[in-house]
């Protein structure tokens, strides 16, 4: 194996998502590591080709709350190691994050919260869970900072839940007062990037807008392409050099969202 291809999707549900097609886009579209967000199911709910699909190694994160958020990772040889959560409740009981090694490269499988909160009237949402939202980002930076400085390559990946800037969503001015697009949250997106983490989309595509990775369920929405970029690999410095592509799967349906990911030098597994 001379490239390593992983991706991070959202599947809003794998249960409903593997009736859409996921077990067959896992076997051909040439992933080496699929990282899920938004599983919605516990290990002991999916039926066994989502839960151990031959020739690869799964394992899953759950959220207490039934039917709730959950991350999974797939891939196409053992971990070395792996754990779920942060070590903080709040954050864990929704399963929120994994953290899976192979040989020197880190990968941390992450869905970010939604700020949104309660209803308001009109049919909007409040932005009460903002707060909650960026002490998540906080706390994972936190988490991979000493990898970070030690110069591990490291990969975070997964639902950020944020447009970073315009070009990351279709209708910029009509959503800045909308979780997902406030100037705070957008600020904490930059802190990472000003600390050092590469957004592997822009490094590649830089300055090209019209590539989003979710779109909403209305009618005729994702055909006219009026979407969000929310869904991210970032890359430590140290996984940097091994980079060779990033990409946007938009054609692949089974979701709101899509696939993204990027393709690194395989020699990454023993850097």
């Amino acid at each position: 194996m001379t490239h390593l291809t992983i991706a991070s999707w959202n599947v809003n549900g794998l249960r409903a998502c593997g009736q859409k097609g996921f077990p067959a886009w896992l076997e051909t579209s040439g992933v080496d590591i699929a990282a899920l967000q938004e599983v919605r199911a516990t290990e002991s709910q999916l039926p066994a080709d989502l839960r151990a699909p031959p020739g690869w190694t799964s394992c899953f994160a759950p959220a207490v709350k039934a039917g709730y958020s959950g991350v999974g990772l797939y891939l196409r040889r053992p971990l070395d190691r792996w754990q779920s959560g942060c070590g903080e409740a709040r954050f864990d009981d929704e399963g929120r994050l994994q953290r899976a090694e192979l040989g020197n490269l880190l990968i941390v499988n992450g869905y970010f919260p939604n700020g949104n909160g309660s209803l308001l009237e009109g049919g909007k949402r409040s932005n009460d869970r903002i707060p909650f939202k960026l002490d998540f980002y906080r706390k994972v930076f936190d988490m991979v900072a000493p990898d970070f400085a030690a110069g591990r390559p490291i990969l975070v990946m997964g639902d950020f839940n944020t447009a970073h800037t315009e070009l990351d969503l279709a209708r910029p001015k009509a959503n800045v007062t909308c979780s997902g697009f406030t100037p705070i949250e957008r600020a904490e997106f930059d802190r990472w990037l000003r600390a050092g983490w590469i957004d592997t989309f822009r490094y590649f595509h830089p300055g090209q807008a019209g590539h989003y990775s979710w779109w909403s369920q209305r009618f005729g929405v994702r055909e006219k392409n009026i979407g969000w970029r929310l869904d991210y690999v970032l890359a430590s410095p140290g996984a940097l050099p091994f980079l060779r592509s990033a990409f946007i799967s938009r054609e692949v349906l089974g979701s709101d969202h899509c696939p993204v990911g990027v393709v690194l030098d395989a020699a990454v597994l023993s850097a």
